[in-house]
């Protein structure tokens, strides 16, 4: 039987959504309203249109086969009728009837439906700051502010910029700006690291320290006070000073589109975000709502949590409109998979951070390995560096972070645990995982075996490591407490045994032969390129009875990322 489905949003989830269920229930009729005038597309691709890696704006709009997303296309094309400046108000759901404002006439109507979809997204977390509606104070949530903000950079009316947030979309805008346009900007965020909450201090630094070397500048632990201008911006005050500036990008997380939801009576969570079920329905039978306005479970905590992403998006709209076909079928959750790219390397991570994971109620550590990401004796290879997340007494795998080129190796390897861990790995199950193998694509014993295999060491005890944060720290505070220890061979080493007292050379073939010279009232350093011979070092001084002995994790490669200079 023929029904009618009314979907509240157009960006993402609703085309989706409108797209699947015409091709299983053609007979149907499907109308869909979204309150602006530009719909269904790639908001994900707004920094690398402002960057100029996307040359048009109309290319976020189009479809692979190169026909825009427009009302027409909708029409012609997918069966839909789309009606754009069309505003929901109201949902009256005993009527099953949505109230409608038309933008363009002020005239309000009620549309009918049998099944109601809502994908009214996410909007820009709004800081009550003076100045903050001052032209050329951006919040990029549409197409507008894209094309608004590359207009300016192409004329030439920037070259200073500041950006408030330090999460995907602020240093995806940081990039654009500084990188294609040579725009002066500085990143304010008031926590204490870049993609809080996201990777660990070390990961963040190592990040931070490539946007650096890139030209963009960050205040950490600081906040926006006020903006100044009259015609326009010219000033942003503050915690740390003054700060010049032409552009201003707000980039300070999304808020859910919950509202229409709460105000008829569904489910919402206490932070915001509609409640679903695995079929993605609210708790109103003839309702279904998905993408950046809904909380679904996070497969690690099983906790409700919120993650805005286009891709996640599109998944739940094939579902619901499956569902809204009656076949039944579920989306149970997600991990939390992400990667953003920062200029010629790239953060990408899935899971829990180490932080993360303690929030949530687990005992957990975290290991840190740094390896090449093929094999060693491949001419074209780099060093990745990778951070696992485990839980000591279980020893599940929680989650996985890492920090490399923008090449598919890391993202291929942050994919494959991902794709584990709904199915709760233990670190056994990593270090035996399979993967395919060929030189010039991994290593014979792959860096996510390896790093199975560090985790396993470390949870038994046998591998007592320290991260580059913390080396950093023991090296800068060190009053005679720590004895460093390097041990490569004396061709790597010499050059820092010649140049800095405290550092101290006994290659780790050796060591057994010069135990003497290897203090037992001092805490021990042990530092090699990746951390693999000070693992073997720090058997050695084990086994003989030393106490306080700390293998570098990641070694001089994590070292030289991190930024720390001897």
């Amino acid at each position: 039987m023929s029904q009618h489905v009314l979907i509240i949003g157009a960006v993402a989830l609703g085309p989706k959504t409108a797209c699947r269920f015409k091709r299983l229930e053609p007979g149907s009729t499907v109308t869909m309203i979204d309150q602006n005038d530009c719909f269904s597309y790639g908001g994900c691709g707004i920094p690398y249109y402002v960057s100029g890696d996307v040359s048009e704006v109309k290319e976020l709009r189009n479809t692979s086969f190169h026909m825009t997303r427009d009302v027409e296309f909708f029409r012609d094309v997918k069966g839909v009728d789309m009606q754009p400046r069309t505003r929901a108000l109201s949902i009256d759901r005993e009527n099953k009837r949505v109230l409608v404002q038309r933008l363009d006439s002020g005239e309000q109507e009620y549309l009918p439906y049998d099944k109601l979809v809502i994908a009214t997204g996410s909007s820009p977390r709004k800081l009550p700051l003076p100045g903050a509606d001052l032209p050329g104070v951006h919040m990029v949530s549409d197409l507008h502010d894209a094309e608004d903000i590359r207009a300016a950079v192409t004329k030439g009316e920037v070259s200073k910029a500041v950006i408030v947030g330090a999460g995907f979309i602020g240093l995806e805008m940081a990039e654009a700006l500084a990188d294609m346009w040579g725009v002066e900007t500085t990143v304010v965020e008031i926590t204490d690291q870049i993609l809080p909450g996201l990777v660990s201090p070390s990961l963040a630094h190592m990040a931070q320290k490539h946007m650096e070397e890139n030209g963009v500048e960050f205040l950490l632990g600081h906040t926006v006070q006020e903006i100044q201008g009259t015609e326009r911006v010219t000033k942003v005050v503050s915690s740390a000073g003054e700060l010049e500036a032409d552009l201003v990008v707000m980039a300070t997380g999304v808020v859910p589109g919950d509202a229409l939801a709460r105000e008829c009576g569904l489910d919402c969570h206490e932070r915001g975000g509609i409640v679903v079920d695995e079929e993605m329905r609210t708790t109103d039978p003839d309702i279904y709502a998905g993408g950046d306005c809904v909380v679904v479970k996070h497969l690690v905590t099983e906790q409700p949590f919120f993650l805005p992403l286009g891709s996640m998006s599109n998944r739940q709209g094939r579902v619901i409109g499956d569902n809204l076909a009656g076949r039944g079928k579920t989306f149970p959750g997600a991990v939390g998979s992400f990667v953003v790219k920062l200029f010629e390397t790239s953060a990408a991570g899935t899971g829990l951070s180490l932080a993360a994971a303690k929030r949530a109620g687990f005992d957990a550590v975290s290991v840190f390995q740094i390896q090449l990401d093929r094999a060693h004796f491949y001419p074209t290879k780099e060093l990745m560096t990778l951070e696992l997340v485990v839980e000591k007494g279980t020893r599940r795998v929680l989650g996985i972070q890492g920090f490399a080129g923008t090449g598919d190796a890391m993202v291929g390897r942050i994919n494959a645990v991902a794709a584990l861990l709904p199915h709760k790995p233990t670190v056994d199950d990593l270090s035996n995982m399979e993967l395919a193998y060929s030189p010039p694509f991994a290593s014979a014993m792959d860096v996510l075996n390896s790093l199975g295999n560090v985790a396993d060491n470390v949870l038994d005890g046998r591998n007592v490591g320290v991260m580059p944060d913390e080396f950093a720290e023991c090296w800068e505070s060190d009053q005679g407490e720590c004895f460093f220890l390097d041990c490569r061979e004396e061709a790597d080493a010499g050059a820092y045994v010649e140049r800095l007292e405290k550092w101290h050379n006994i290659p780790q073939g050796q060591l057994a032969q010069r135990l003497a010279e290897v203090p037992r009232d001092k805490r021990i350093m042990l530092i090699c390129n990746t951390g693999a011979r000070s693992y073997e070092a720090q058997i050695t001084l084990m086994d003989q009875g030393f106490a306080e002995v700390f293998n570098l994790q990641g070694g001089m490669a994590g070292l030289k990322k991190w930024g720390l200079e001897l």
